[in-house]
């Protein structure tokens, strides 16, 4: 008798069908070679890998700054005014007093990335990184907000420092120490800011629906970017979906069109952010142009037709609309990334007539400017 018959006996007589085929799943399982897992990509923004060539260019680096954990401020509309379109002026007095040192700290940390962006200067680079660097080793803006404004000037703020690192991170000029250090001051306002929002959702504020959600999303994908964090990254993604899934058969936001005069400002300013974190998403691989079926693109063409004839926003809101003198980055500093996208003719006239295309909270100017 040969060795496979004598096999194939003793397999009769001591296993039963059962046992046979727990023995031929796992001789088969180990005839499989072992595939491993593809690496998962490292988060990019929209100006990685466009890099920029070092030049010794001059740059007047500002005197280091310093930003304390806590912010005491405070809004500045009327507060009798339920549309907050109308602006008290003792009030915002009182906010710019609180604000403006803060915010022009961000500032001058976005203007040194542009200015390396745009002349290639090292001494830019790197007075954007030391000035960032410091705010991250004093814990700026992760101890107590003291009100819903000061929660909009937090994330506002870090959120345009974050896009700033991302535009110089690629100098390389920040140790792997220093680059932790940033990492994880970015991610504690971060985690801060998403608390923030999923508990006024919870109990369904206003401001966990409309543009001030998309600001806090740029500001997430900024953050979730540069320290590589997809939890945060995929945080910033939802809210693009909650402000497109808003947006009517005819272009218009709700929520910002129950801002009476400002509706139209309300639009641009909400359209601002929806933009930029479609351009993250297309630095990911995420169309997110094509979510809600494109929504996003009724929302350009409604507003930027609202620049041009206000008539629309007119009649929705019964009321005049703030109409700018001169167009500037504060209405269609998102437009460059989506014209190159999507040509479209009247936006192109207006970025060739536009003064400026910077925006301070969308990290200056835009990708592709």
């Amino acid at each position: 008798m040969n060795s496979s018959v004598r096999f194939k006996g003793w397999i009769n007589k001591n296993y039963t069908k059962g046992s046979m085929c727990v023995i031929f799943l796992a001789l088969f399982a180990a005839s499989i070679p072992v595939l491993a897992a593809a690496p998962v990509q490292p988060l990019r923004s929209p100006w990685d890998g466009k890099p920029v060539t070092i030049t010794e260019t001059p740059f007047a680096c500002p005197a280091i700054a310093h930003i304390a954990p806590d912010l005491v401020t405070d809004g500045f509309y009327r507060l009798d005014d339920p549309t907050h379109s109308i602006i008290d002026p003792v009030r915002q007095e009182a906010y710019r007093k609180s604000s403006d040192g803060v915010k022009n700290i961000g500032m001058a940390i976005v203007k040194a990335a542009d200015d390396y962006r745009t002349t290639g200067s090292r001494k830019a680079a790197q007075c954007a990184m030391i000035q960032i660097l410091t705010l991250a080793q004093e814990h700026s803006l992760t101890g107590k907000m003291s009100s819903n404004q000061a929660y909009y000037v937090q994330g506002w703020v870090v959120g345009a420092i974050a896009i700033a690192y991302l535009k110089i991170r690629e100098t390389g000029i920040a140790t792997p120490q220093q680059t932790e250090t940033i990492a994880n001051w970015m991610q504690s306002v971060g985690e801060q800011t998403i608390g923030y929002y999923d508990a006024h959702k919870r109990v369904g504020h206003g401001d966990s629906q409309n543009n001030h959600l998309y600001w806090a999303g740029v500001e997430l994908a900024a953050i979730g970017v540069a320290a590589n964090n997809r939890k945060e990254f995929d945080w910033a993604m939802s809210t693009y979906d909650n402000g497109v899934d808003q947006i009517q058969p005819d272009g218009a936001l709700p929520l910002e069109m129950a801002r009476g005069g400002r509706a139209l400002h309300y639009h641009l300013y909400a359209l601002a952010p929806l933009v930029l974190l479609a351009e993250f998403g297309e630095a990911n691989h995420l169309d997110l142009y094509a979510h809600a079926n494109g929504a996003i693109h009724r929302l350009v063409n409604f507003s930027v037709a609202g620049l041009q004839d206000p008539t629309p926003f007119v009649k929705a809101t019964g009321v005049q609309q703030e109409i700018p003198k001169t167009i500037n980055g504060d209405q269609i500093g998102w437009a460059p990334p989506y014209a190159q996208r999507f040509p479209h003719p009247a936006l192109e006239r207006l970025i060739k007539a536009a003064t400026n295309l910077s925006v301070y909270y969308l990290g200056g100017l835009p990708p592709g400017a």
